[in-house]
């Protein structure tokens, strides 16, 4: 430390568990390689690509599997007396089944 008036101490090091922490920075080659020569030019558009059926229904399946186990937690729950454990997985199961039936009809 210096006693002169206007300097600032200097920081301590980090520990070796602080710089280990630190996210790694890589530095781009060109900054701007990602942005298009000209402001205005248009980007490619990308492709749609559609799941196949078979891996859809798999995907709703699964879903009609998750939203009825919901569902009889909803129903023990309800039975049981826990009103909001019933409310909230019958919202579970719900919002599943949704899920499982744009899964289809999406694509």
């Amino acid at each position: 430390m210096t006693d002169e008036p206007g300097t600032a101490p200097e920081p301590p090091e980090p520990s070796p568990a602080a710089r280990a922490a630190e996210p790694l920075r890589e530095v781009a080659a060109e900054p701007n390689a990602a942005l298009p020569a000209e402001p205005n030019a248009a980007l490619p558009a990308e492709p749609s690509v559609h799941r196949p059926m078979i891996e859809r229904l798999g995907m709703a399946s699964i879903a009609l599997v998750l939203a009825l186990l919901f569902g009889t937690v909803a129903a023990a729950s309800w039975v049981g007396g826990e009103l909001f454990l019933a409310v909230m997985a019958a919202i579970g199961a719900l919002m599943t089944a949704w899920a499982g039936l744009i899964t289809i009809t999406r694509g």
